[in-house]
């Protein structure tokens, strides 16, 4: 869910206390409001369909009653007062722990802060009570002749729409991508319905995805293709990487090909810094055996659009780099600095760069067997390392992410343990690095 998957804050209209209707009482209540709205008269009625959208709603909530996500595991106790669990595990759930609490109609999903954060109804009270409910706000907007509860009806799409993009989002959690597809799409059709009448792109792209997911390629891009209808790229562009990964898998012919390379070079023009589209133009473009040089282009055309861009430098030397070409990527991440000197990206490009050369060298001479040879590709691969160490140094002096001080500080660490015995120096910049990793 987490890498591409466009994730929401918890929706505001789960956080409001749900109106406490019995399990038994909104069963009744469904069924007295389903005869209601048989009758031909009452029909005519849009309290008659208001009446019949709140009733599923409330047959939807009554399962979870008070329960609310969010809430502290100590807390809930309180709240649910009698009604105790039959069982509890522990479960993981997309790579992170959570305590399940088994009860007779819903499973709850703690996190590791001991925060509720997936309710699971296992017993609806009705099924398919959500688009049920859309349904009957339809038909009450149709009666609605006189646009009396034109606000009302749309605040109640509005709310089955939330309802069901976090349905989504607890189906993918749970692992049942298929289920959330559905659910996915769902919300962003209930959005889409008069007198709300919302686009909803983030519901679209994540239907997108999950059928992007699940392999179902020429569903994903349709999908995708709508949000680019409505000018939705999500982050970095990444509509535009996922629909040339659809383009190349159903169409392997040249014209399939072309037609990715075509989406990577679109998004690459509106969004540079993306790594999903850099990466698939330069996998596209050393298979294909074309021309490189087109990549540069488009990168200069980005230049000219944003001149003081420090960021466009760094791509510049990533792309060097991907494609062999060292000093010609150490001279782009210098670049960065003369634009932005605060910018530590281009001392962290050139630092890995001269990082994985060492590397390179090091897994050279461990195959060389000639003592010349050998001896020469040592000395090498200690003077490629040695000058990564400045690069790192400015980039963990500028960076205030302390993930990306982090990092610098374990390739800092590992250069300077290679050299301790060389000088106090490098001896003193391990156990820097060393006692910044510890805490």
């Amino acid at each position: 869910m987490k890498k591409f998957l466009i994730v929401l804050a918890l929706l505001a209209s789960v956080q409001v206390a749900n109106a406490q209707v019995s399990v038994g009482a909104a069963k009744k209540a469904v069924e007295a409001a389903v005869a209601a709205s048989q009758n031909e008269k009452k029909a005519a009625k849009v309290a008659t369909w208001m009446k019949l959208a709140q009733t599923y709603m409330d047959a939807y909530n009554a399962p979870a009653a008070n329960v609310l996500q969010g809430t502290n595991l100590n807390e809930l106790k309180l709240v649910m007062g009698s009604e105790k669990p039959v069982s509890e595990e522990n479960v993981v759930l997309n790579g992170a722990q959570f305590l399940k609490q088994v009860y007779d109609n819903k499973n709850l999903y703690f996190n590791s802060n001991g925060q509720l954060e997936i309710i699971e109804v296992t017993k609806p009270v009705i099924e398919d009570a959500l688009p049920k409910a859309l349904e009957a706000y339809k038909k009450a907007f149709e009666v609605d002749t006189k646009a009396t509860k034109v606000k009302d009806i749309a605040n109640g799409i509005k709310t089955i729409s939330e309802k069901l993009t976090q349905e989504a989002y607890n189906a993918y959690s749970l692992g049942d991508i298929k289920k959330a597809e559905s659910f996915f799409e769902a919300a962003f059709d209930a959005s889409a319905q008069k007198p709300y009448e919302k686009i909803d792109t983030s519901s679209l792209y994540n239907a997108g995805f999950t059928s992007w997911n699940l392999g179902d390629y020429t569903k994903a891009k349709t999908l995708f293709d709508k949000c680019l209808d409505y000018g939705y790229f999500a982050e970095n562009g990444e509509v535009y990487a996922k629909l040339a990964d659809c383009a190349a898998k159903l169409d392997t012919s040249k014209a399939g090909q072309e037609l990715s390379k075509d989406y990577l070079e679109k998004g690459f023009t509106k969004f540079p810094g993306s790594q999903s589209l850099l990466i698939g133009l330069i996998n596209y473009y050393v298979s294909s055996g074309e021309n490189t040089g087109r990549l540069f282009e488009l990168l200069n055309e980005a230049k000219k659009n944003e001149p003081n861009n420090a960021s466009l430098y760094y791509v510049e030397g990533n792309i060097h780099s991907k494609l062999g070409e060292i000093e010609e990527a150490v001279k782009s991440y210098r670049q960065c600095s003369e634009i932005d000197p605060n910018y530590e990206y281009g001392y962290i490009g050139e630092g890995i760069l001269r990082y994985n050369q060492a590397i390179e060298l090091q897994d050279l001479a461990q195959n060389e067997m000639d003592d010349a040879k050998y001896t020469k590709l040592v000395q090498e691969f200690e003077t490629v390392l040695k000058q990564g160490i400045e690069p790192f140094e400015k980039a963990f002096e500028l960076s205030k992410d302390e993930v990306v001080k982090s990092s610098i500080a374990e390739y800092l660490k590992n250069i300077y343990y290679r050299f301790r015995e060389q000088d106090a120096k490098y001896q003193a910049g391990y156990e820097k690095y060393q006692a910044i990793l510890s805490k």
